[in-house]
């Protein structure tokens, strides 16, 4: 079992930045390729970005393509996704979760968080 706790979210306008971070403490936590989702009122959960297990490959929607950036530190156990540039779509609760890959897809039975809320007013 893996306990994740996301933190960070909060209110911003348009055009500032947040800074995610995921806790998921335990010596396991390097083992995992992680990543973020999110989602919005009245719409399906989307996959935001992925990163490998030491943390060298990066993946990411289109949508956040050149204004998100996810990392990582296994010393400390956690992931992180650095949101610039937010736009008023970004909008919405984010999880992190384990066991995800490049393209968004995530192995049965993983593990996720409860999510952290994302808004961003124009």
């Amino acid at each position: 079992q893996v306990q994740l706790v996301e933190s960070g979210g909060g209110l911003v306008q348009a055009g500032g930045s947040l800074r995610l971070s995921c806790a998921a403490p335990g010596r396991t936590f390097s083992s995992y390729t992680m990543g973020w989702f999110r989602q919005a009122p009245g719409k399906e959960r989307e996959f935001v970005a992925a990163i490998s297990r030491n943390g060298g490959s990066t993946y990411y929607a289109d949508s956040v393509k050149g204004r998100f950036t996810i990392s990582r530190d296994n010393a400390k156990s956690s992931v992180y996704l650095q949101m610039n540039s937010l736009k008023p779509e970004d909008t919405a609760v984010y999880y992190c979760a384990t066991d995800v890959l490049g393209d968004g897809s995530y192995l049965r039975n993983n593990f996720w968080g409860r999510g952290t809320q994302v808004t961003v007013s124009s």
